[in-house]
């Protein structure tokens, strides 16, 4: 019976990725992936894996512990590290749903060029409008539901189109992912 029970409540797990904003950039906000790992663990979370240095997790978990976990990672790594980052997260189908509905890649673009940003809310449809498609030429924009597709024919470095923008006009946090992490996230939240 302990063998039912367990493989039931594995079945109620979902595979998810949490997004880290600002971890590890710039040599500030160091957090080692082996203590984000375990702070996942410590609230519950299975099969926690990392990917590069810069706050991605896939991992398992019940809706009840994954709608409580941005709250919870949060206050975890302000306790123990003194600084606040922002957790947004997505579930593997949402993750399929990112790379599938990306409208720039069928106009055949550099892959390097894209990039995603992850919004923690929907904004609102009059905070989209306030966006300037002329912010940053030749860099182009399209918002859907919670993500922004970004395209930055010119590379990011010089961009205008940044968390901080996103952040004011949207009036929600925002975290920005190349579309190499995207694509290979959503291979491993789907291997999850």
């Amino acid at each position: 019976m302990q063998d039912r029970d367990q493989a039931d409540a594995i079945a109620a797990d979902r595979p998810y990725v949490a997004l880290l904003r600002g971890i590890n950039v710039g040599g500030r906000n160091k957090l080692p992936m082996r203590e984000l790992a375990a702070m996942f663990m410590s609230v519950g979370c299975k099969g926690v894996r990392t990917y590069i240095q810069s706050g991605n997790v896939v991992f398992r978990a019940s809706q009840e512990l994954a709608d409580r976990l941005p709250a919870l990672v949060s206050a975890e790594i302000a306790a123990s590290r003194g600084f606040q980052i922002p957790v947004i997260l997505r579930t593997a189908s949402e993750f399929s749903r990112i790379v599938r509905d990306n409208r720039f890649l069928a106009a055949g673009p550099d892959p390097t060029k894209l990039h995603v940003g992850f919004l923690a809310d929907t904004p609102d449809p009059a905070h989209v409008a306030r966006l300037d498609p002329d912010r940053s030429p030749p860099d182009v924009f399209e918002v859907q539901g919670r993500e922004v597709y970004l395209h930055f024919p010119a590379g990011v470095a010089r961009s205008k189109l940044d968390n901080a923008y996103f952040d004011r006009t949207l009036h929600t946090v925002c975290t920005i992912r190349n579309w190499r992490t995207v694509c290979r996230l959503n291979e491993m939240v789907g291997d999850a």
